[in-house]
């Protein structure tokens, strides 16, 4: 006679002991507030999902904004270092310009700042000889003479042609001592440094690092 042996059914649940133990209960129904608790539960989940892709896909774009950043630095700090040239150039010709229409009507205006000057050094010599284009002697022999006055100088000015000297430029000289002047001669001085420190610039200048590197 066979025996009908009864199939093994694989809902069988075994605890850490291998004991039997009833398997978890699939919930069939819910109440409306387990509803509504589940609900928020997923949207909340949802959401936090949604927000985590949204920050990575910033991070990204970040990440991509600061490679190409990057990669434009060099041109943009030769942009940065022409337009300062350009505007140092600029400066300086506007310079030049204003030092040109103010020594014209102010011609003898360099010599009397000298003057005033070296007033100290000066007080105590006998004669002070000052040489100028011949077109300025009568006008910076009456300027030096008030202004020396003013200042004390009981020397005597003696106010000489120079025909070699361009017009606002002149030579003083007192025995111990000389100085002078060419307005040409500054203003190429002038730019001569202007010129040397963008140079210098342009060679050993800081990168521009807007995003460094972490």
């Amino acid at each position: 006679m066979t025996t009908a042996h009864k199939k093994f059914g694989f809902d069988t649940v075994f605890d850490d002991a291998g004991g039997i133990t009833s398997p978890p209960r699939i919930k069939r129904s819910y109440t409306a507030e387990e509803v509504q608790v589940e609900r928020a539960q997923a949207y909340a989940e949802g959401e936090r999902s949604a927000s985590a892709r949204a920050e990575q896909a910033a991070a990204a774009a970040l990440a991509e904004i600061a490679v190409q950043v990057r990669a434009a630095l060099p041109a943009l700090t030769n942009l940065v270092h022409e337009h300062r040239g350009s505007a140092s150039e600029l400066a300086l010709a506007c310079a030049r310009a204003i030092a040109g229409a103010a020594l014209e009507h102010f011609p003898e205006a360099p010599v009397t700042a000298a003057l005033e000057g070296l007033a100290r050094e000066i007080e105590s010599q006998p004669r002070l000889i000052v040489r100028v284009n011949g077109d300025l002697v009568e006008r910076c022999r009456t300027s030096l003479e008030g202004l020396a006055q003013s200042l004390g100088y009981a020397g005597q000015i003696l106010v000489k042609d120079e025909p070699r000297l361009p017009p606002a430029a002149f030579v003083l000289d007192w025995g111990e001592g000389r100085a002078a002047f060419d307005p040409v001669d500054a203003a190429n001085r002038v730019e001569t440094a202007l010129r040397t420190a963008l140079s210098a610039e342009g060679l050993h200048a800081e990168p521009l690092n807007l995003f460094p590197a972490t």
